[in-house]
């Protein structure tokens, strides 16, 4: 493998995987901090999209718990994973009607993270839960990822060539390749960030596609978005690609780490440093701010080699 190729392979892992790179929080001036609380009340929304940085369990925990109150008020909400590829939805459906045929809903979640496959970049410690309350409470458990394969794809050949809306305004494209190359560690050029931008795109498009249909007026039911928080953005991700009707219904939630650094994670995994980049729109309806996670850095292993020629 040559060292681009290695490189470009490290940048695929940050873009397409789950959490392998530090989120780069700033402060967003225009949607205020709040105190960790969150509650999914149904007399406001019906449509939530709860941001997270991936490996934050104090996100995790908080999203959790307001996830347990709305079922304790008696609603079966759908609930839509990025942690889950539509490519599976098959093998997720057979699995979930096993689970209650047999009623071993933990068995069942493990089986489900395990479709992942040996090298997942998710932590499903953090999401069999959510796998475990969508099996015991019946939810509609609803895979809304586009697969590393797939998104590869979009990556080589573009938006149109593998299905997608390749109608992007360029402020938006230009945006997401820019913070792509600002947040992966230096060492992606304008020209393959744009490129990255497009598996970006793709995956926003795919998810606001299944909450456009979890929404449907045949759905009566709430629909809640786990996915990170460069994808629920208001501005930049799914909410730009669902109708005006469901995207004013939709309450966007960004769980945020306090402290963090300027510099915009990309990959869902963190949020920009640019609130102000699409017609003064704020990236959240909330803004949740964290304790942030201890971790190692991703680019400290990256640095010292050679750049990508």
């Amino acid at each position: 493998m040559t060292l681009r190729n290695r490189w470009l392979t490290c940048f695929l892992v940050l873009l397409l995987g789950g959490c392998m790179a530090p989120p780069r929080e700033a402060v967003l001036a225009r949607t205020p901090a709040r105190t960790p609380d969150l509650t999914l009340d149904p007399a406001r929304s019906r449509i939530w999209l709860l941001g997270e940085v991936h490996d934050n369990a104090g996100q995790h925990a908080l999203r959790l718990r307001a996830l347990d109150d709305l079922l304790a008020r008696g609603e079966r909400p759908a609930l839509l994973m990025e942690q889950l590829d539509r490519e599976r939805q098959p093998e997720i459906d057979r699995l979930v009607a096993e689970a209650r045929a047999s009623g071993r809903p933990q068995d069942a979640a493990a089986r489900i993270a395990a479709l992942d496959g040996p090298n997942s970049g998710w932590d499903w410690t953090f999401y069999r839960p959510y796998l475990e309350r969508a099996l015991q409470h019946d939810l509609p458990l609803v895979a809304v990822n586009v697969s590393r394969e797939n998104a590869r794809r979009v990556i080589r050949e573009g938006l149109a060539a593998t299905g997608f809306d390749a109608a992007v305004p360029e402020p938006l494209l230009a945006e997401q390749a820019r913070l792509i190359e600002a947040s992966h560690c230096g060492m992606v050029d304008a020209t393959l960030a744009r490129r990255m931008a497009a598996a970006q795109l793709a995956r926003d498009q795919a998810m606001a596609a299944e909450v456009t249909r979890a929404a449907g007026p045949a759905q009566d039911r709430a629909v809640v978005l786990l996915a990170g928080n460069g994808h629920v953005r208001r501005d930049l991700g799914v909410p730009r690609w669902l109708g005006p009707s469901l995207a004013s219904q939709a309450v966007v939630v960004g769980l945020v780490e306090r402290g963090g650094e300027r510099g915009g994670e990309r990959g869902g995994e963190g949020e920009d440093d640019d609130p102000s980049g699409h017609a003064g729109i704020a990236p959240y309806d909330l803004r949740i701010e964290t304790a942030r996670q201890p971790r190692e850095d991703p680019c400290a292993g990256m640095r010292g080699g050679s750049a990508p020629g």
